[in-house]
């Protein structure tokens, strides 16, 4: 993988409520990056709904990527879990582990209508996936399977504010499942990287769409966020020696580009390569 290496999530290309009407207006984050793995959900894999314009997005995604020298790379989320793979990406010796983040608790997306209602179904795969409780690749093939019993049967109805105000309420234990992952996923996250990637000290992810950076359990934890209202979306860039994270900078125009860098953290090289 060729530094520097870029790292978005969540574009949720086609979608609705995704604040990308083109993808073109992505370029400004990919010009300049060698590698660009995007971490999960970047597409709408399951979503009959929106499988047609979000193809075609997916598809001008990898000519821009082509046309910008950069190598895309796809991980899978529970939107698109059909991609090939081992299902994460491992840099700087493994001290780095980007993983969407649908794997770190047992339900998938505990705040979803679909997990309120199908926790048999999930007792049941887990029960298949034994192998999952320790082994990262079964923990990923439990997890594309996760995404498709967990498949959304409705969708937003508009990107407002009221719009997913009123979507987030609905039932109202969906608004507490909400909260509960939104201020645990920074020590879920670490507590994952302890049992599946005792190596890694810094942990990126999305997933949850609330961005943020955290220091959790001796590790770094950080969500890139997502381009859906109402978070805001982060980008990390990994050139072989340090990590940066910042904000992407949605007002400057109508094309989105690297904004205020929030951090910082250098990682000398232990090995060749990343």
């Amino acid at each position: 993988m060729t530094p520097p290496v870029r790292i978005l999530s969540d574009l949720h290309l086609g979608h609705r409520v995704s604040r990308i009407e083109s993808v073109e207006s992505l370029r400004p984050l990919i010009a300049g990056a060698r590698t660009v793995i995007f971490n999960g959900d970047t597409w709408q894999e399951l979503a009959r709904l929106f499988f047609e314009k979000s193809a075609a997005m997916l598809k001008d995604l990898k000519r821009l990527c082509a046309e910008e020298g950069a190598e895309p790379v796809f991980l899978p989320g529970n939107h698109d879990p059909g991609w090939p793979g081992t299902g994460w990406e491992e840099l700087a010796g493994g001290r780095i582990l980007i993983i969407h983040g649908d794997t770190l608790f047992a339900d998938g997306s505990p705040w979803s209508r679909e997990a309120l209602t199908q926790q048999p179904g999930v007792a049941a795969l887990w029960a298949r996936h034994q192998a999952a409780e320790n082994d990262p690749a079964a923990r990923i093939v439990l997890a594309r399977e996760m995404a498709l019993l967990l498949r959304a049967r409705e969708y937003p109805k508009g990107k407002r504010l009221w719009n997913r105000a009123m979507d987030a309420i609905s039932p109202p234990t969906r608004a507490l499942q909400m909260l509960r992952v939104w201020t645990t996923q920074g020590d879920a996250a670490a507590a994952f990287a302890e049992r599946y990637f005792p190596r890694a000290e810094i942990i990126i992810v999305g997933h949850f769409h609330r961005a943020g950076i955290w220091q959790r359990r001796g590790r770094l934890v950080m969500n890139l966020g997502a381009f859906m209202n109402p978070c805001p979306a982060l980008w990390a860039d990994f050139d072989g020696d340090q990590l940066r994270c910042g904000r992407i900078d949605e007002k400057s125009g109508p094309d989105y580009r690297l904004g205020e860098v929030l951090g910082t953290w250098r990682l000398p090289r232990q090995a060749p390569g990343v």
